[in-house]
């Protein structure tokens, strides 16, 4: 195969790495936003995130100079993926994107739940039922952990409202 003829590793860095200071780019000016600095009873809530987010920004701009440098040595041949393997990465992205929707139809619990069961039967070859237990078993201690003892609302949906929560 030749390398034109599949994406190529390089692009990939580059694409990743520009996506990663991206979202630096965000928590740095988020953070600037709420309070980067340490205030006299501590520190503001920008504080941290600020410099994990210049970290961040820091570790990508690396990696796009270094694939920068590493340009004209490279010989191009270097594939991201072959066609099968872009087949089983879009067998895990699929459902992975459906879970991200389904969240807002359904809600994260129930979502998480259906998630994680299914993978569980699909990948691991578990029983259905033991699927299924484990599911309903983090998805609750999930729901305890946010919604009772940290008392931080994630998104629900109609099974929660039907409950009361």
């Amino acid at each position: 195969m030749k390398a034109n003829s599949h994406l190529q590793m390089r692009w990939m860095e580059l694409l990743v790495a520009a996506c990663f200071m991206g979202v630096s780019l965000l928590v740095i000016t988020d953070s600037i936003r709420v309070g980067k600095a340490w205030g006299a009873d501590g520190p503001e809530p920008g504080y941290f995130p600020f410099y994990i987010g210049c970290l961040l920004f820091g570790g990508a701009a690396w990696v796009i100079l270094q694939t920068l440098r590493g340009w004209k040595q490279d010989d191009g041949e270097g594939s991201f993926a072959q066609k099968h393997e872009f087949r089983l990465m879009l067998l895990m992205l699929i459902p992975s994107a459906a879970f991200t929707v389904s969240i807002y139809v359904v809600g994260i619990y129930l979502a998480s739940l259906i998630f994680i069961a299914a993978f569980m039967v699909w990948q691991g070859k578990y029983s259905y039922l033991k699927s299924i237990a484990v599911g309903t078993g983090i998805s609750t201690a999930l729901f305890a952990l946010f919604e009772i003892w940290f008392t931080l609302p994630l998104p629900k949906g109609w099974i929660e409202t039907w409950l009361g929560f």
